[in-house]
């Protein structure tokens, strides 16, 4: 049936913007370079601008230049110990990486200011949110930590936060002696993926730790019977099931689905 419209009339009706040239339409070399969580970053752009923040000011001003927005992102070490561009620079006593962040975006925060050396930030938080000096930073770092990072420009921040008394308070981690660690020590399986169980072993140092072949390993905070927090994530729960003196099976919770892993 014809319409009445020519070829030329029926472009008329469709918008300008619309009318994109193939040519502007990609390729399919563009198409494969495209990752599955685009236009969200790369997982793993996020992931090297938090580890370069920790000391490679070099790399992390080649990063901001391709991608400002990086400055903004987190990486989550495991079980919910995340970490931003800015926070990992502050535990580290990174004050030049820190000043580069923020000013490509990065939100500073009080673990910032105190490694920065900015008394009056740091008091102010303080007096509004009665406590927070007790917060902990990326990995349970705590904020006399950050204060001593920041070396000598942090001095006063770091004798403001000793005078609170409360300000170095460290994460539960409750006595395990070498032979309660090994009940722990094995592998736990919870699917039949290459990739899906759980290591737990002890490092070099005697501590308890636990990694999954696709992560990095997370040390573990005993907080109450055979049950343990991971490193940076104190409200994530790993608890043991033990028969006759050896762990048998784990479940990991705080994260949903709650998952159990066997021995």
């Amino acid at each position: 049936m014809k319409t009445g419209l020519s070829r030329r009339g029926l472009i008329g009706l469709v918008p300008s913007a619309l009318l994109v040239p193939s040519a502007a339409l990609g390729s399919r070399e563009q198409a494969g370079a495209v990752h599955p969580l685009y236009p969200s970053h790369h997982p793993d752009a996020v992931k090297e601008i938090v580890s370069a923040s920790h000391g490679n000011l070099e790399r992390v001003r080649a990063m901001l230049k391709d991608t400002p927005a990086l400055a903004k992102s987190a990486w989550d070490w495991g079980f919910g110990d995340w970490e931003t561009p800015l926070g990992a620079a502050a535990h580290t006593g990174q004050a030049e990486i820190a000043m580069l962040l923020m000013e490509n975006g990065a939100q500073p925060d009080i673990f910032a200011f105190t490694m920065l050396g900015n008394l009056e930030a740091v008091r102010m938080l303080v007096k509004q949110n009665p406590g927070i000096q007790r917060s902990l930073g990326p990995h349970g770092i705590t904020l006399l930590a950050h204060a001593r990072f920041g070396g000598e420009k942090a001095a006063g921040v770091l004798a403001y936060l000793n005078a609170l008394g409360d300000a170095g308070t460290a994460a539960v981690n409750l006595p395990l002696s070498d032979a309660e660690k090994e009940v722990y020590v094995g592998k736990y399986v919870f699917g039949e993926g290459a990739n899906d169980h759980f290591v737990v072993a002890l490092s070099k140092s005697k501590a308890l730790q636990i990694q999954r072949p696709t992560g990095v390993n997370r040390m573990l905070n005993r907080v109450e019977d055979h049950g343990f927090a991971p490193t940076g994530a104190p409200h994530a729960r790993i608890r043991f099931t033990v028969e006759g003196g050896v762990a048998v099976s784990l479940s990991v919770h705080d994260l949903q689905p709650v998952l159990v892993a066997k021995r």
